[in-house]
């Protein structure tokens, strides 16, 4: 069975693409899922490289029980996609990805960190959520993951990697990038500069005028 809607599709793997142009996955890691409609969602099949998927390697299933329409395995992570999906009416796409320095801190003491250095998270992220190291493609993850991203926009994943929500693909890549961003200054920076909460209060108040 195809999707009808071609046009949906080819914005999917375009948007697969550009995850791997901003560096924020290696080879086969990382996956997204993007809502289609209120019924149907489309996956990164299970092994494909996101910065070279096709169009047959976009798996199409039912959001309600998780049914491949298409024939494809989807991605082994589709437990958490899904549930985000059907949790979160507000949210459309999600993603996970490793990038190198966000993916560097989940694999050390990511609660010791203040990522508050540029206001890009605080705009867009807010608070980050750690997720405690479970099996991937566990059921256990998919719960912890879904419980975790029910009021926020980016989970750490202990020694596994990032997931991030958006409204469209845009808006999660750019998540994916800030905090990317912020894991690099932290990293690469011996006293980065944090905003004061004065800053961040000022923020807060004019959140509407911000980027």
């Amino acid at each position: 069975m195809k999707y009808a809607d071609d046009k949906k599709i080819r914005a999917f793997v375009d948007a697969c693409h550009r995850v791997a142009d901003f560096g924020l996955l290696r080879c086969s890691s990382g996956n997204m899922s993007c809502r289609l409609d209120d019924k149907l969602v489309v996956l990164t099949a299970s092994g494909a490289w996101l910065g070279e998927i096709t169009a047959r390697q976009a798996t199409i299933c039912r959001i309600d029980n998780g049914q491949c329409i298409n024939g494809l395995t989807p991605t082994v992570e589709n437990k958490f996609h899904l549930g985000i999906l059907r949790k979160r009416p507000d949210v459309n796409v999600v993603l996970h990805f490793q990038s190198p320095f966000a993916t560097a801190i989940a694999c050390g003491k990511p609660n010791d960190y203040n990522f508050n250095v540029v206001i890009e998270v605080l705009y867009y992220i807010k608070d980050p959520v750690v997720v405690k190291y479970l099996p991937p493609g566990s059921d256990a993850l998919a719960d912890a993951v879904i419980a975790a991203l029910g009021e926020h926009d980016m989970a750490i994943l202990r020694n596994h990697g990032l997931v991030t929500v958006g409204r469209d693909f845009n808006d999660a890549i750019q998540k994916a990038c800030f905090f990317e961003l912020a894991c690099q200054i932290l990293l690469c920076q011996d006293n980065p500069q944090f905003l004061s909460k004065s800053v961040i209060d000022e923020l807060i108040r004019n959140s509407s005028k911000v980027c």
